[in-house]
């Protein structure tokens, strides 16, 4: 037994010996492959090339001068060559091992990589509707939101911002309009990080931004992707030497355009020769300009950004800091940020393993009290004053003192956003990959506002006590969410790739909010807000609240690809929630689409001047679960305070919202059909969508039955909208030699929406209104839009003429002029007057880039427009028409001088909203400087909002609502349109 034992042990070992002698023989076979790396372009050598031996792990990259060295298999013959910004390229081993590669800047190439969601694909694989913008085709000029840098570029994104407020946002809406109620626009990922804030984005931090504009490509975002996906990825650190890159630009801006009301001189000359009332206005011996009061006139933004990056092939780093003052047009009125970025990557396990980390944030100082009050300053007597002859503020009860609250009053944010993620992923086997991913981002703000004891605001509502308030808030959103990735490409011809995870997110919100009066002298503003006296009075305010949500997912897709010429996806995602009802927490949303490469089938060989032609089709189903919390369940809400029967007061409670166990997700429905194109070398590319989707089980608050509803609305799931529309993209390069090339992008796109559904058996809504007119006269709601119908149809009376004595006629529906007073304002549509006097939302949006490069010259030029669509001028509805015993329009006492008689809202001040704008003119120059020390180094000029060419003689018609359900609508004091003038630096050393 102890023989057998022993012959057993001794074979083992020779086993053993002799596996490792194959493994060292295995490894001592291979070579050395050396060579340099240039660009194609201009021959220059790039650093930071990943070179990769095809079919492994094992890479390295170049160093400074281009050069790399890798040792290679000597059964392996190709090496794949990758760099931003640059085509990826397989380049078979020389025969001497030395193999140099020259790789062409990728402008548009089809081997371009693209971010889809918890991976990448080649554009050439993609059988969805997806779009890359890359950080050489971001806009010029200073964006003030990431989103700032794609506006124009991605056919279908529409991206709005309503001013040159620094501290307000912007609009994103994909497609048109998904919902009643819920979520509109695209979820934002960062670097993985869902609902990622774009206020921790740099426009130098930017890598790329690719939009997932379809139910096939949004739905592996499940609940999230109803209003479409866009991913953000920022720029990480490479192997290579120390880089250091430093921007900065300085921003001035000036007034487009100011509304046309009487100048004091103007004022003064109506009222003497009895164009105004005497009777009615009164001149107080002033001039005063109260709109040009209340700008800026010194403002002056600036920005700068220093970038430190390096590494080596195992480990990369790459840290940015930023400080940004934006200054706003309008006085009291800023915002301050500064903050940074810090991304390391680490491998290892003989580069088995990859590990990343990524933290950013940002410190922000915002001036919240100035930017509003134009209405007020416009309207005002222009031969008032600010002050009373004895030097105190003027304050005359029936309007605000605008002017005065900028120096009595303060509104400030103290915020800081933070976001922190890591990923690791380890290479099981070859071919196997498991991964995991957690993010934290936390979001915090303290508002506090003070107004004077001699404020108007205290003195007219506080006893002239003060007033002082303070809130905070916090967010924190959490996400884990592991993956495992299988790729494999048999025999050269089949390719396959399928991922599966699970998704964990989380997210907690509470407030807290304190107000109180009472003060007995201004020292402590609202830093000492309890020693205010009305606190034990029960006078003061005070409120809290905290709310959360949870969100668990199980995703999985399957890529196939066969000769990179038939390829087709599988999606699957089933996701619960907990704001919806008890009977639904869980949905499944699917997706399928399929790709045709047809200019690779042999029949296409002979057509040379098609490069590229690919047929995409593809369907899928997302969700919508941006409601508010707890919507399903019974809340409780306070009923007022009774004595109880101890004596003592107390707050009661009661139900506040009926409870719906049946409340589910909302669910679009999405078919894509796409075709990308290619021609004459490349030089002309493109894509073209049309697409149809519809949301169905719409949610909206109906008319509950009481009994046996406790509450009369109740929140449920009837409704269908709809949505069909076509996209094009275009790029060219209609002129390309030695010294001089140019690029021209165009996007166009066209949508319509409509209420296809609004009632069942039971719960029914035979309409649905939108975009409040406001100002005087109560005249309600100007959209309105009924089941069936279109969305952004204004209904109003249509004008027929003036009378003799300036009192509005009407045609009624049988096309009869009557007076106002005959108008049947009914909304049922069988008997009603009223009648579509016009549409709100743009037919067509379109936005041309053109790219100028001669020598070391840039030059570009960006125009965009919106048109087909209407705008109700609310400003000329109220201050056009005499009875209003304010400044008035210079236009009252032209066009609309006729009108003797009330505010009427009708298609008399529904006008074209047609504009063409050229947004953006850059003149940049790139230096080359022969030195070791700086890389490259260049300096540009940017004009902004440069010129508005329309008919609409109202405001700046960019800056007038077109996104959701009620646009259309011009503001009466709108932040003033700026044209504005950048001078910028970069340069690398």
């Amino acid at each position: 037994m102890e023989k057998r034992r022993s012959n057993f042990v001794r074979r083992g070992l020779l086993c053993l010996l002799a596996l490792l002698s194959l493994s060292v023989t295995a490894f001592s076979q291979t070579r050395t492959v050396t060579g340099k790396v240039t660009n194609a372009a201009d021959n220059q050598p790039l650093q930071g090339v990943t070179v990769t031996v095809k079919g492994s792990t094992t890479s390295t990259q170049t160093d400074a001068e281009g050069n790399y060295s890798i040792a290679v298999p000597n059964n392996v013959r190709i090496l794949v060559f990758s760099f931003v910004g640059h085509n990826e390229q397989d380049v078979l081993i020389g025969a001497t091992g030395a193999t140099n590669v020259a790789l062409t800047p990728s402008g548009r190439s089809l081997d371009n990589v693209v971010v889809v969601g918890y991976g990448t694909q080649k554009k050439r694989q993609l059988t969805s509707a997806v779009d890359h913008v890359g950080a050489e085709d971001f806009r010029q000029g200073g964006a003030r939101n990431a989103l700032d840098l794609i506006q124009g570029k991605v056919a279908g994104l529409q991206i709005r911002r309503s001013s040159s407020n620094p501290n307000t946002g912007v609009g994103i809406q994909l497609r048109g309009v998904v919902s009643l109620t819920g979520d509109q626009g695209p979820l934002v990922v960062i670097d993985g990080i869902p609902g990622g804030n774009l206020d921790l984005l740099q426009q130098e931090d930017i890598e790329s931004i690719d939009v997932l504009k379809d139910g096939s490509a949004a739905a592996i975002y499940g609940t999230q992707g109803n209003g479409g996906v866009i991913l953000i990825t920022t720029k990480k650190g490479k192997a290579g030497p120390a880089k250091y890159d430093y921007a900065t630009y300085f921003r001035k801006e000036y007034l487009t355009k100011r509304p046309a009301f009487l100048t004091p001189e103007e004022f003064k000359a109506k009222l003497a020769s009895g164009e105004l009332d005497a009777a009615s206005y009164k001149d107080y011996g002033g001039l005063t300009d109260f709109f040009d009061a209340m700008i800026n006139h010194d403002n002056l933004s600036q920005y700068h950004t220093l970038a430190l990056s390096g590494g080596t092939a195992t480990s990369s780093y790459r840290a940015s800091l930023f400080y940004r003052d934006f200054q706003g047009f309008a006085k009291e009125n800023s915002r301050r940020e500064y903050g940074g970025r810090l991304n390391i990557n680490q491998k290892g396990l003989n580069n088995r393993l990859t590990m990343q980390l990524n933290l950013a944030t940002n410190f922000n100082n915002a001036n919240l009290l100035g930017g509003g009050g134009w209405e007020d300053q416009l309207t005002k007597n222009p031969t008032l004053s600010h002050k009373n002859p004895d030097g105190t503020w003027y304050f005359e009860g029936t309007s605000t003192n605008q002017y005065a609250r900028l120096f009595q009053e303060t509104n400030k944010r103290q915020q800081q956003t933070t976001s922190i993620d890591g990923r690791a992923s380890l290479e099981i086997i070859k071919d196997l990959k498991a991964s995991i991913f957690g993010s934290l981002v936390r979001n915090s703000y303290i508002d506090g506002a003070y107004r004077e004891l001699a404020s108007e605001s205290s003195v007219e509502s506080y006893q002239g006590t003060g007033y002082a308030s303070r809130s905070t808030y916090l967010q924190i959103d959490y996400a884990v969410e592991p993956t495992i990735e299988y790729t494999k490409t048999i025999h050269n011809d089949h390719s396959v790739g399928v991922i599966g995870g699970y998704s964990y997110r989380y997210s907690v919100a509470e407030n807290f909010n304190a107000n109180n009066y009472g003060f007995v002298n201004d020292r402590f503003r609202e830093n000492n807000i309890g020693t205010g006296n009305q606190l034990g009075l029960g006078k003061a305010g005070m409120g809290s609240g905290k709310a959360d949500n949870t969100l668990i997912a199980f995703f999985g897709r399957v890529n196939y690809s066969y000769l990179d010429k038939y390829m087709a996806q599988f999606i699957l995602r089933r996701e619960g929630s907990s704001r919806f009802g008890e009977n639904n927490k869980w949905g499944n949303f699917p997706a399928v689409s399929a790709g045709w490469n047809i200019s690779r089938e042999d029949f296409m060989r002979d057509i040379s001047f098609i490069n590229n032609l690919k047929l995409r089709v593809g369907y899928g189903v997302t969700g919508n679960q941006g409601i508010a919390n707890y919507s399903s369940l019974v809340t409780l809400g306070g009923g007022g305070i009774y004595r109880f029967p101890d004596g003592q007061y107390r707050q009661t409670f009661g139900p506040e919202r009926n409870p719906n166990p049946n409340l589910r997700w909302e669910k679009k429905k999405e078919l894509n059909i796409g075709l990308d194109f290619s021609l004459l070398d490349n030089r002309l590319s493109g894509s073209i969508e049309v697409y149809n989707r519809q949301t169905e089980d719409l949610l909206e608050n109906y008319t509950s039955p009481q009994p046996p509803f406790i509450r009369s609305n109740i929140y449920l799931n009837v409704g269908t909208i709809s949505a069909r529309g076509v996209e094009l993209t275009i790029n060219a390069v209609p002129v390309k030699t030695k010294n001089f090339t140019w690029n021209t992008d165009v996007t166009a796109s066209t949508t319509r929406n409509k209420l296809d559904v609004l009632s069942n058996a039971d719960f029914k809504l035979p309409y649905r209104e939108y975009g409040g007119i406001g100002g005087f006269g109560a005249l309600g709601n100007a959209i309105r839009t009924y089941e069936g119908g279109v969305l952004g149809e204004f209904w109003g009376k249509r004008f027929a003429e003036l009378d003799a004595n300036g009192k509005w006629l009407f045609y009624n529906r049988k096309g009869e002029k009557v007076a106002n007073a005959a108008i049947n304002n009914s909304f049922d549509r069988s008997t009603t007057d009223l009648a579509v006097i016009g549409n709100a939302i743009p037919k067509l949006y379109a936005a041309w880039s053109n790219s100028f490069s001669y020598k070391n010259f840039d030059f570009r030029a960006y125009f965009r427009g919106k048109f087909g669509h209407d705008i109700l001028n609310t400003m000329a509805l109220s201050y056009g028409n005499k009875v209003t015993k304010t400044n008035l329009l210079k236009d009252a006492f032209g066009k609309y001088a006729g009108i003797k008689d009330t505010y009427m809202y009708s298609d008399y001040y529904i006008e074209k909203g047609d504009y063409v704008k050229i947004d953006e003119l850059t003149l940049g120059y790139t230096f080359k400087l022969k030195t070791q020390y700086i890389r490259n180094m260049r300096v540009y000029v940017t004009a902004q909002n440069v010129a508005t060419i329309t008919g609409y003689s109202g405001n700046d018609p960019d800056f007038i609502q077109d996104l959701g359900l009620g646009a259309g609508i011009d503001e009466r004091g709108p932040y003033p349109s700026t044209r504005s003038f950048l001078v910028g630096l970069n340069v690398g050393f």
